[in-house]
């Protein structure tokens, strides 16, 4: 039962070291988003340039690879890039070590064809760990991502339910959940980020959050 839970419960660190909060004693905080590029990811990026905020996106190989020109604004206007796997298979929690460090690797190759660098920071698809990924990290050499403020934005319909179930948990040093997925998102994102406004709280790079490295080179 214990295995089952840290496989499925990224925040465990039961077999791969996650970063998911930062050590700050300031009222500071990273946003992060997954499964993008999409054409959301635009609206996503307006909203963000609209309060000067820097976020972080875990990007799907597959995602960049079809929409370029979005996964190039992202970078452009001063975002961090993330490995998300290649194809963020529904499966991948039980493919085997070669096959976990074929999806980041992968990945990793698109995400340098177009940045020029290559990333340092990997989220594993629905935060899967598992003895396999932790061999493919080790091989991959990434820093692992995961988050203490899982909005559940896939999920949930109501905006409402879902600010507040963010805002109920903001704490100094957190790393918030968001899909670049769907036009609710993208609303509860500006009342996040007024709400944030508010309570004096400073959205900052999560390389800087966490310090670490962002890139390779």
């Amino acid at each position: 039962m214990i295995t089952i839970w840290g496989s499925f419960d990224i925040r465990s660190n039961y077999f791969v070291k996650t970063y998911c909060k930062g050590k700050t004693v300031g009222k500071t905080i990273a946003i992060t988003f997954d499964d993008g590029p999409t054409p959301i990811t635009k609206e996503v990026l307006n909203v963000l340039r609209k309060y000067n905020v820097k976020a972080t996106f875990f990007c799907i190989g597959t995602q960049i690879e079809e929409h370029q020109d979005i996964f190039n604004a992202i970078f452009e206007e001063g975002h961090l890039i993330g490995n998300h796997s290649y194809s963020h298979d529904k499966k991948i929690g039980f493919f085997s070590t070669k096959k976990v460090v074929s999806e980041i690797q992968k990945n990793d190759l698109v995400i340098e064809k177009y940045l020029g660098k290559k990333t340092l920071l990997f989220r594993p698809p629905f935060g899967v760990t598992n003895p396999r990924f932790e061999r493919a990290i080790k091989q991959t050499k990434h820093f692992v991502i995961g988050w203490n403020n899982r909005s559940l934005d896939t999920i949930m319909d109501d905006e409402n339910k879902i600010l507040k179930r963010i805002s109920k948990k903001i704490m100094p040093g957190g790393i918030i959940l968001l899909h670049d997925t769907s036009a609710k998102t993208v609303r509860v994102l500006e009342q996040l980020l007024l709400f944030l406004k508010t309570e004096n709280y400073t959205v900052t790079p999560l390389d800087e959050l966490l310090k670490i490295k962002a890139y390779e080179n």
